[in-house]
């Protein structure tokens, strides 16, 4: 399966979730591969920071910042139970090269209603990319909140009327994610009993219960 993480708007967590999503399968057992399409880089920021720590490669990172992304990542899928991309924000043509490569596009926002009115645009690339891929499957996650929180809770309200649906499961806005990434760490590594590290794992385990098989180009 390849799994896109895409929103058009900047700083609503996707690579953090796109590392820690990736590392949660790894952690199960399964081969994954991060693709890099931001053209920032952060996610090959963290591996060189990783190898600096001496510690263990948990998954490939690999930069891929370039619209032949959806002919590249299929055959990185070939040798990878999941393939993970860190989309970029507001680059149009990357951006159709991610979703035509995805089995399943991940929308992070946060909760306020700015980040549901600015999916907007995300949503008409979903559908036009849905006519060369009608089994791609979109969901919106919630990222960066307090699920107790009432503006988080409107969020999801305005989100549960859209085509596609908010997942149930929330990431909350921990300092835990931050602190990890400094060195090249996940937040399941510093301790996997955290609030950070047991929602990435009910994320994961909301999205293997999709069912999500690879489909054909």
């Amino acid at each position: 399966m390849i799994v896109a993480l895409l929103n058009q708007k900047g700083g609503v967590g996707k690579t953090t979730l796109a590392l820690n999503l990736a590392g949660e399968w790894s952690r199960r057992g399964k081969r994954v591969t991060l693709i890099d399409a931001d053209p920032q880089g952060s996610a090959l920021d963290w591996s060189e920071a990783r190898s600096r720590e001496g510690l263990p490669r948990l998954f490939g990172v690999v930069g891929l910042a370039r619209d032949t992304l959806h002919r590249e990542a299929p055959d990185l899928a070939q040798s990878a139970d999941h393939v993970v991309i860190d989309g970029p924000p507001r680059v149009a043509g990357l951006m159709r090269s991610a979703l035509l490569a995805a089995d399943l596009v991940l929308i992070p926002v946060q909760p306020s209603p700015l980040d549901g009115w600015a999916s907007a645009e995300m949503l008409a690339l979903i559908n036009e990319a849905r006519i060369y891929r009608p089994q791609l499957t979109a969901r919106f996650v919630l990222n960066r909140c307090g699920a107790r929180t009432l503006i988080a809770r409107d969020t999801a309200e305005a989100l549960s009327d859209n085509d596609p649906p908010v997942l149930v499961q929330t990431v909350g806005q921990r300092v835990a994610f931050a602190s990890a990434a400094q060195s090249g760490r996940l937040v399941s590594e510093l301790d996997k009993d955290t609030p950070g590290a047991q929602e990435i794992a009910a994320l994961v385990s909301e999205i293997d219960r999709l069912r999500i098989e690879r489909s054909g180009s």
